[in-house]
């Protein structure tokens, strides 16, 4: 029976291919470890001054909205994206290649009955809403409603009608940032969870990064936006590495704004070039913003451009801050994903103290600690994982306070929202 073999040729353009590849994959690894170099994050244990200078001045940010869309044109293509108008922008091109969903599904079916009971649904929300036939389980086609028309990228930015930014200046963004010298090793390894020798999963764990198995309960009459991926769910089958889902993961269409979740603080803004979260934006929310006593950071992962917002500037509960795409690398193959769908990756940390530090794209509170995202829409105290996991079962299910889409909330006059707006039924 003949062999097949590679013909020369062919075997040379492979061995190149390989070549290329590992060298890319070094440069990128080195490159990688000169950056924690630099920031003082090797095992010499240097320290840094992470300060930097911010806008420290009011500036008035009306214009038309024309004048809006074609500056959105514009930030869309410098950030990486089609530059076309109405088009996406930082994130992958055209439909999934892939049967993402099916895929999921498959994982979450736990006991192989090609359905999902509510126990493997886990608290995601909005399952009565998706078991169309009320038979008590989801099927796979009813799991598919809560992604329908997510592969169209075309929309217009910004949307109608959306309200101007007011420039308000909040000093204090620039006077709490400290040095990474004000982390112990504990804080830096569990929140900033980079790759070095002595940051194990384990650091984060400790630190309140695990599951809680709470979960979203939204207001009668109010149709929102669930979740896919919950927080601290294993990843390790999506890494080469033992690898933990770092908060919620909301899939909604392309171009849908996320909004502000509390009024308070941007204290971060980066492109996330090299990070799995994409182009981010970081919000601080003082006690008096929320209404809870402690420093809480919620972030907004996975936009599809960056917002207008600059660091230090405040925001109000329910702003909206930009538009929905899938930014960010593979944490696979470390370039842009292609087979993200358009979502928030919606994290939050806390802290009792107001000092926190600007690392390498992070923002790390100090003496900070992980927090479920549903925890928050508690509005109370306790809200950290070990009070969170010791609830009994009929309170994990949280009621989430919403804004709807004529930036009216439920309850009146709330101090936290989603970070979607909701319609209403």
């Amino acid at each position: 029976m003949p062999v097949s073999r590679f013909s020369y040729p062919t075997l040379k353009s492979f061995f190149a291919v390989l070549f290329g590849a590992a060298v890319l994959s070094a440069i990128s690894l080195s490159g990688e470890a000169l950056a924690l170099e630099q920031w003082g994050l090797g095992n010499d244990n240097k320290t840094i001054d992470t300060g930097r200078s911010h806008r420290t001045a009011p500036i008035l940010l009306s214009r038309n909205h024309q004048d809006r869309k074609e500056k959105a044109r514009k930030k869309r293509s410098k950030d990486g994206g089609s530059g076309v108008s109405g088009g996406g922008g930082g994130g992958g091109g055209g439909k999934i290649n892939r049967d993402r969903i099916g895929e999921d599904f498959k994982r979450t079916d736990e006991d192989r009955d090609g359905k999902l009971s509510r126990d493997e649904w886990n608290r995601r929300g909005n399952f009565d809403r998706l078991d169309t036939n009320e038979d008590g389980f989801l099927s796979l086609s009813e799991v598919r409603i809560m992604y329908a028309g997510h592969d169209e990228k075309s929309y217009d930015w910004p949307p109608e009608g959306m309200p101007d930014s007011e420039s308000v200046i909040d000093p204090s963004a620039k006077k709490d940032i400290v040095g990474k010298e004000a982390l112990d090793r504990d804080t830096l390894c569990g929140i900033g969870r980079f790759r070095l020798d002595d940051c194990t999963p384990k650091t984060s764990f400790d630190r309140g990064f695990f599951e809680t198995g709470l979960g979203p309960v939204f207001p009668k009459g109010a149709n929102c936006p669930g979740i896919d991926d919950y927080y601290a769910m294993d990843y390790t089958f999506k890494r080469d590495r033992e690898a933990y889902h770092g908060g919620i993961d909301i899939p909604v269409r392309w171009g849908t704004p996320m909004i502000a979740a509390a009024a308070g603080t941007v204290v971060g803004k980066y492109k996330g070039e090299s990070s799995a979260r994409g182009i981010q934006i970081i919000i601080r929310h003082a006690p008096e913003d929320t209404g809870i006593p402690l420093w809480i950071y919620t972030m907004y992962g996975h936009l599809d451009q960056s917002p207008d917002q600059e660091v230090g500037q405040r925001v109000k509960v329910g702003e909206i801050l930009g538009p929905t795409g899938n930014s960010g690398v593979s944490g696979k193959t470390r370039s842009q994903s292609t087979t993200r769908r358009p979502a928030i990756h919606f994290t939050i940390f806390y802290s009792e103290s107001p000092k926190f530090v600007d690392l390498m794209e992070n923002i790390i509170p100090v003496d900070g600690w992980w927090m479920d995202p549903n925890a928050v829409y508690r509005q109370k105290l306790p809200l950290d994982s070990d009070s969170m996991k010791a609830l009994p079962d009929e309170e994990k299910g949280v009621v989430i306070p919403v804004m709807f889409e004529d930036a009216k909330t439920s309850p009146a006059a709330a101090k936290l929202v989603w970070p979607y707006t909701c319609k209403r039924d």
